[in-house]
Formats: C-alpha cells, sequence, structure tokens
C-alpha cells in the first residue's frame, strides 16, 4: 500500500474551469472598463481590481493548498466574494444607465455560454453578432442569437458588454461555489496539514 504524502500534488489552478472562466472575465472586465468606465474613476479602479482578485485568489488557493486546506478554502471563499462585488458593479452599471439587465430565461445567456469563449476576443466577436442581430455564419463558428428571440428594441453596445460579462462572472461564481463546497467537504473529511502529519508518523511509528 502507498504511503500518504505529507505534501500533496497542488498549484494545478491553470486547469481549472473556474479559473479559466475568472481569467476570461477580469480580461473581459479590463477592456469593459476602458471603454466604458472613466478611467480616473474610482470604479473603474474598483472593478479591474475585483476582478484580478477573483483570478489570483483561485491561484493562490490552488498552491497553498498542499500545506494548508484551511488556507485554500480561505483564499477560494475571497475569490467568490470578489467576483459578486464585480457583479454587483456590473448591475448598478446597468441600473444606472436605465439599460436592461438579462433574465435568466434570456436566450442570449445560454448562446454565450454555448459560445465557450476562450479570449476576450471571442468574446468581443459574440457581442458584435448580437448587436447586429447576425445569425450563424454558416461555419457552426458563431452562437449568436436570431432577432425574433430577443426584443425588438435594439439593445446597446455598453448593454450587451455588460450582461455579457455578468453571464461570465455568474458562471465563474457558479463553479466556485461547488468547488468551496468541495473543499469543505475534503477539510473535514480528511482535515490538514496537522493531521496529515499525525497520520504519517503513526504509520511510520507503527512499522517500527
Amino acid at each position: 500500500m502507498k504511503s500518504e504524502s505529507l505534501i500533496p500534488k497542488h498549484g494545478g489552478y491553470r486547469k481549472l474551469k473556474s479559473f479559466q472562466i475568472a481569467q476570461l472575465a477580469y480580461d473581459v472586465t479590463v477592456r469593459f472598463c476602458d471603454r466604458y468606465i472613466e478611467k480616473r474613476s474610482r470604479t473603474h479602479d474598483q472593478m479591474v481590481q475585483a476582478a484580478r482578485s477573483g483570478v489570483q485568489n483561485i491561484a493562490e488557493g490552488s498552491k497553498v493548498s498542499g500545506t494548508s486546506k484551511k488556507m485554500e478554502l480561505k483564499l477560494t471563499n475571497v475569490a467568490r466574494a470578489s467576483l459578486e462585488e464585480l457583479r454587483l458593479d456590473y448591475e448598478d452599471f446597468l441600473r444606472q444607465r436605465g439599460l436592461s439587465l438579462w433574465t435568466r430565461e434570456d436566450p442570449r445567456r445560454a448562446a454565450l455560454i454555448a459560445r465557450r469563449c476562450a479570449t476576450a476576443d471571442d468574446v468581443a466577436e459574440w457581442i458584435q453578432e448580437v448587436h447586429g442581430h447576425d445569425g450563424p455564419d454558416g461555419q457552426g463558428k458563431s452562437q449568436a442569437v436570431s432577432p425574433e428571440s430577443i426584443s425588438s428594441k435594439k439593445s446597446t453596445y455598453p448593454e450587451i458588454a455588460a450582461n455579457a460579462a455578468l453571464v461570465l462572472t455568474g458562471v465563474a461564481c457558479a463553479l466556485l461555489d461547488r468547488q468551496i463546497e468541495a473543499q469543505a467537504g475534503a477539510f473535514v473529511e480528511e482535515g490538514g496539514f496537522t493531521e496529515r502529519l499525525h497520520r504519517i508518523r503513526s504509520e511510520r511509528k507503527q512499522r517500527g
């Protein structure tokens, strides 16, 4: 039987879907703020920093997990809280400008998720398609929504961009919720570094 490792494998945050989506939301937020938020305003800095905090704390939590499951859980919670702050900022942006917040049933939400954008450029391309009411390009690449499925009132670029960022942030939040639940369960079942050290010492003593 293979002995338990004192410091298990850790730090593979780049493979985490939560990290990938949070990083995409960060890249999109930087572009959004540079275009639609006054660069010298506090809101600009807060939104960018909240998005960055989400990414950085997922990574830091993953790296520290080898020696502290408790700290991993804490940092993942910080990442989740930062993205919730970002989500509220986007909602405030829409509300204060009289722009529409897409409902959960809005087909554009599902269309963006189905598009599986990997970069901010992919998201920008999708936003342009929705704004222009373009249909699929015939190559299986586009997941834009048809004009008949949305309001007859043409949405503005800021409205679509803010809602798109909200969709991505919401996906990242949902993934982090599941991640936090799994981390909490593992911490309860397995304990942290101290408990692992005690188990390994006890095992070695039994072996003589």
